[in-house]
């Protein structure tokens, strides 16, 4: 691939923008909606946000050597300035016009992921396998909104052969517009699970804004999706385009058999592919990530990438930072840190984990308090507490509010003793005493939602017995 070399005037011409003032033959550098981050040669996007207006930091970055800014049509007419200026009607639209032009300009293969956990995973595993044949780009950490994609795909301008891009959303409608811009070859749709369930009012209602990564399939398009999930699979049936089935149901495309759980050392399997099968090992915790590399293997083999090149791939796979890192500490303490985020569905995953691994002296859980769940966190947490108790815990330290509190009741009242159940508003309190109780031979799991801030208590332990 080329890649796409980016001026003032192709720019405004590819979202039908005025190029008020500068040279249309100006080259841009880098796309940028950050003031802070800006360089001499950038276009700076003025985004109006809820608590900063891009417009007030325009004139500073043309001041500071911009290639020029994209402003909207008001501030273009009482601002006249010598160096580039992009008018149009709206900065986010057009932002997101510009990163749909690079793309079909740039004609590289674009494969978008979405699912309910697992995605920025699944989409690091697709990367590296497909790095072995194809130049990959991805998003850069997790720019995966209708911000975040239209900037990553910028990267498109250098020319890659492939882009990967995952595709978040908290609300419907959202991947319906991200898949506009990103306008993908494949389509990876890994799970539906109750992640921002108190913004939809059913599981159902996440799988129909889920299903929105089908819309606008064109001749030759793919669909990766999971046989073992069956509101991924009902909606997959509307899929026009051609489609590839992943999981451990017998009528998968690319099937798991002989999985081989080896808690905190990762997971085995006999995989099934339509050209042949492999047996594959990662380092990867648990049977949401065997789904997530079984996606990845399901790309790569779309993608031509031969099975032996997919094993060793696989193998050498590691965890994103925050998400299921394993650490080993002084005094035989195992740690997976699995702070980044959490779910009740993933909890439910990393609860697993521990449950299966046979080599600790004791199993501990550092569960914070699971966000965006609106009136189903009570009953969700406290059913997760009730899991937490049968998954064979000795110590169980709840952080939050009154969610976390019901989490570790309902964990009592599903026979922990209480002795061995603790309770904490946040994750400063409870990481002095977390690193305080542990014994030698422990596997701790510490999991949560960001806004907990549960890698608190991680890096607690990180420093006091790393």
């Amino acid at each position: 691939m080329s890649g796409v070399s980016l001026t003032l005037g192709w720019i405004a011409g590819a979202i039908a923008g005025a190029l008020s003032s500068g040279q249309a033959e100006t080259a841009v550098r880098e796309v940028v909606t950050d003031s802070r981050a800006l360089a001499p040669g950038d276009l700076f996007v003025a985004l109006r946000g809820p608590r900063f207006d891009g417009h007030d930091f325009a004139a500073e970055a043309l001041s500071r050597g911009a290639a020029g800014v994209m402003v909207e049509r008001e501030w273009a007419a009482a601002n006249r300035a010598g160096a580039g200026v992009i008018a149009v009607g709206d900065t986010l639209a057009a932002l997101q016009d510009l990163a749909h032009a690079v793309r079909m300009a740039a004609g590289s293969k674009v494969v978008a992921i979405t699912g309910s956990a697992g995605k920025t995973t699944t989409k690091e595993s697709i990367a590296a396998l497909l790095a072995t044949r194809f130049r990959v780009a991805k998003n850069k950490g997790n720019l995966n909104n209708h911000i975040g994609l239209p900037l990553s795909l910028m990267q498109l301008t250098a020319g890659p052969d492939v882009a990967v891009m995952e595709l978040g959303m908290n609300h419907a409608g959202e991947i319906s517009t991200l898949v506009r811009i990103a306008e993908p070859d494949v389509r990876v749709w890994t799970n539906v699970g109750d992640a921002h369930l108190g913004f939809f009012a059913s599981l159902d209602a996440i799988a129909d804004a889920k299903a929105e990564i089908l819309e606008g399939t064109r001749p030759g398009d793919v669909l990766v999706c999971s046989a073992d999930d069956s509101r991924v699979m009902a909606r997959a049936r509307g899929f026009s385009g051609r489609a590839i089935t992943l999981g451990e149901a017998d009528q998968a495309d690319v099937r798991a058999s002989r999985v081989e759980d080896l808690g905190w050392d990762g997971m085995r399997a006999d995989v099934h592919t339509p050209v042949g099968d492999v047996r594959l090992t990662t380092p990867l915790l648990g049977r949401g990530n065997l789904a997530n590399v079984l996606a990845a293997t399901a790309v790569a083999v779309e993608f031509g990438v031969p099975l032996d090149v997919i094993a060793a791939t696989v193998a050498g796979l590691r965890p994103a930072d925050r998400r299921g890192v394993v650490w080993k500490l002084s005094g035989g303490i195992t740690l997976i840190d699995d702070s980044y985020n959490s779910s009740p569905s993933a909890l439910l995953q990393a609860l697993d984990v521990t449950a299966r691994e046979t080599r600790a002296s004791r199993r501990v859980a550092v569960l914070g308090e699971m966000l965006e769940l609106g009136d189903h966190a009570i009953g969700l947490h406290a059913a997760c507490g009730r899991a937490a108790a049968a998954s064979g815990l000795q110590l169980l330290v709840a952080v939050g509010g009154a969610p976390a509190r019901a989490l570790a009741e309902a964990a009592v009242g599903a026979g922990m003793a209480r002795v061995s159940v603790f309770y904490f508003e946040s994750s400063a309190a409870a990481a002095p005493a977390v690193s305080a109780a542990l014994r030698e031979g422990d596997l701790v799991l510490v999991k949560g939602s960001r806004g907990t801030r549960c890698d608190v208590v991680v890096d607690r332990l990180l420093q006091e017995r790393g």
